[in-house]
């Protein structure tokens, strides 16, 4: 685990990006911009390692925020087993680094003094005045350029301690936890985790980078990622947020499960529907937490008749697990582990041809489908093509004139048989010819 800490807009984020060889992080010029500690899998020289941006750290301020990603930014200083105190090479030694500096003097793992912004490299040499922080040799670096972060990277892996290997390809199961701001996603993680590993706030959108966290359960590798809230399109004006909607399109892409929070004490919002759609579209399998259900006036039956309104909305929603939490309270939250290794083993199910044909025939046999011009259309045969999500190919004489209502009571068919609870189901007609 490697942390990279330092005062605001001292180019950590830029840094975490060059490591990385991709921009995952957000950056921008404004200080502030990073707040919880954001992971992320790295590699250098045959080395893997977790590399871990944090906010900007502000010394002796009695803002809310500002402590809260202190604390966060000093909780990646606990974790690490090597630190990397990031300077700003341009501006010079500043107070606040001074007092990092301090800090991180005790700590008994190796820090590394990385002086950012020294772009005229080999001929600047203004990182030199580092010295006086008396943290060792200060290492230069253009994290925008990449110049000197080779280097970087190299003392980086001499600095690691004996590692015990990890048994080699085990898979990892990627859950995104997604939703609307202020519904509770980063509560809810603190809540799985037991510790308070996310920056919660009242203020709408705390959360702006996919956050990954590690977790392990019976024997799997788990990585939650922590979303930022996903609002309507047209109400998104900040920079900021328009690439925080972005980078969470791209997690719900990778997810193998996302897991939707939803508000129970409202109703289903247009928002959690888009983001429900964007979802069970990715080919990711689905789970819906209904949260602050401490909040909910219960009568008999709440619950089955609050998600039976909810399938009558968005239909695809009833083959959906529905589960009703509170991560105030911890309400039923562990539960969902449980359920997430459940979707997964579903969603990569795989059905004999021989059962998948046998299945197809009653479908066909209970409702043939619609003639074409007069012309029987006859569906000879199918087969499950992938798992991750189920999809199947049913061929046949007329493929493309198939409609889509028949479609859907293929898919039915193929649920009622199988069940794919919490995935997506893909049924692609095609020419028995081809």
């Amino acid at each position: 685990m490697v942390a990279l800490v330092g005062r605001p807009n001292v180019g950590k984020s830029t840094l975490f990006n060059r490591v990385l060889g991709k921009r995952v992080a957000i950056v921008d010029d404004r200080p502030g911009v990073t707040r919880d500690r954001n992971f992320a899998d790295a590699e250098w020289a045959g080395h893997s390692f977790f590399v871990v941006d944090t906010g900007g750290v502000v010394e002796g301020s009695d803002e809310s925020m500002d402590k809260a990603v202190k604390t966060q930014a000093l909780n990646a200083v606990r974790e690490a087993d090597v630190i990397c105190l990031v300077v700003d090479g341009h501006d010079g030694v500043h107070p606040l680094d001074e007092r990092l500096a301090a800090l991180l003097r005790t700590v008994e793992r190796p820090v590394l003094l990385v002086a950012n912004k020294v772009d005229n490299l080999p001929n600047d040499h203004r990182h030199h005045d580092f010295w006086s922080l008396g943290m060792g040799e200060p290492l230069p670096v253009s994290a925008t350029s990449g110049k000197g972060s080779g280097d970087l990277l190299d003392r980086i892996v001499e600095a690691f301690p004996e590692e015990d290997e990890e048994p080699a390809g085990e898979e990892v199961l990627r859950v995104a936890v997604v939703g609307k701001p202020n519904v509770g996603k980063s509560s809810f993680v603190n809540r799985l985790l037991g510790e308070e590993r996310m920056v919660v706030s009242e203020v709408s959108g705390t959360t702006r980078d996919p956050v990954d966290t590690p977790f392990r359960y019976h024997g799997r590798q788990l990585v939650f990622v922590d979303t930022a809230g996903l609002r309507r399109q047209s109400k998104v004006s900040d920079s900021l947020e328009y690439y925080a909607a972005l980078r969470t399109d791209r997690v719900v892409h990778e997810a193998d499960v996302c897991v939707l929070l939803v508000d129970a004490t409202e109703a289903l919002h247009a928002q959690d529907i888009r983001i429900a759609n964007q979802a069970w579209d990715a080919g990711s399998g689905l789970i819906v937490l209904a949260n602050k259900w401490d909040l909910v006036e219960k009568e008999t039956l709440t619950a089955p008749h609050w998600q039976a309104a909810v399938a009558q909305r968005v239909p695809f929603l009833q083959w959906v697990p529905f589960l009703f939490v509170s991560a105030l309270t911890g309400q039923r939250v562990r539960k969902v582990l449980d359920l997430i290794l459940e979707v997964e083993e579903e969603r990569r199910r795989r059905i004999d041809t021989s059962e998948v044909n046998e299945v197809l025939r009653e479908l066909v046999a209970r409702q043939p489908p619609p003639h074409f011009r007069g012309r029987p259309v006859k569906l000879k045969y199918a087969t499950q093509v992938t798992s991750a999500p189920p999809t199947f190919a049913v061929f046949g004489n007329y493929p493309r004139e198939v409609p889509a209502h028949y479609v859907r009571y293929l898919k039915n068919g193929f649920r009622d048989a199988w069940g794919f609870h919490g995935s997506p189901l893909r049924v692609s007609l095609r020419s028995s010819r081809d």
